[in-house]
């Protein structure tokens, strides 16, 4: 009984949580569609919303841009804060612990605080409008630092100890020892990278003025208009934008459900 009301509870929550995705989809095929829940089996559904989408901006462009820079974003992050990682759980050097909770404490900063003085930065060394600016707020991750950290203090101290006996220095230990031990942290990690990157809006709209450089959430926003709003034609967007995260996801599941469960049992 127990845990027939546990699959029943699941089955529930699932439910819950796939309702906006459904939604989303039937939207996108309900011509004419408005905010309100549209039917679960359309009248005529159709792609029309779909077709209006390709016509009304140069999507595809945009598409690409989105997807290059949330895998450059991501690839550097990684790198970036797996290297962090690695210092600050492997080498003792003075303010290790200091500059560890300074880290920490940017965490704690908002995006929104750090628009301005990162605006400034970016036009100073006259960046503004390039793919440049779009990347340069997310080379490194404090997160990532922490999340790896972790990760990194985890590994056997003995393994790095039998590499050095070997003749291995820092660099090699790093890459032949820690980076393929902890990959089920740098899964879960790159998920996150890459989902944050995909859905910045923010940055993007301030560092951007040219379309050809627009990323999909600043692209999908140019759909809303000032009195009215295609709806149908929004949903569309926003189901082709779900599509990468959900495919990053199913590739990298095993190794995000790992680094959780392994999370959870510390």
């Amino acid at each position: 009984m127990r845990r027939a009301l546990l699959y029943a509870g699941v089955a529930v929550g699932a439910l819950v949580m796939l309702f906006p995705f459904v939604w989303t989809v039937i939207t996108s095929i309900t011509p004419g569609a408005g905010l309100g829940t549209p039917d679960l089996i359309p009248d005529e559904p159709g792609l029309d919303a779909y077709r209006t989408l390709l016509d009304a901006m140069p999507f595809w462009r945009i598409l690409a841009n989105s997807l290059w820079i949330a895998v450059a974003s991501t690839l550097l992050q990684l790198v970036t804060s797996a290297m962090a990682a690695y210092a600050f759980a492997r080498l003792n050097f003075p303010g290790r612990n200091g500059l560890f909770l300074v880290y920490l404490a940017t965490l704690m900063v908002p995006m929104q605080v750090l628009v301005v003085p990162l605006f400034i930065e970016m036009r100073e060394l006259n960046l503004v409008d390039t793919y440049a600016a779009l990347l340069a707020p997310s080379i490194a991750s404090a997160f990532g630092v922490f999340l790896l950290r972790q990760a990194v203090a985890q590994v056997p101290i003995e393994l790095d100890e039998a590499a050095t006996i070997d003749g291995a220095g820092h660099l090699r230990i790093f890459v032949s020892v820690v980076w393929p031990l902890i990959r089920p942290a740098l899964a879960t990690f790159a998920v996150l990278a890459f989902m944050s990157s995909w859905n910045s809006f923010l940055w993007p709209l301030v560092v951007i003025r040219s379309p050809e450089l627009m990323t999909l959430p600043l692209g999908l926003s140019t759909l809303h208009g000032q009195f009215t709003t295609e709806w149908d034609v929004v949903m569309a967007g926003s189901v082709i934008s779900i599509i990468p995260i959900a495919v990053l996801y199913l590739a990298a599941q095993k190794y995000v459900i790992q680094g959780v469960a392994r999370s959870g049992l510390k």
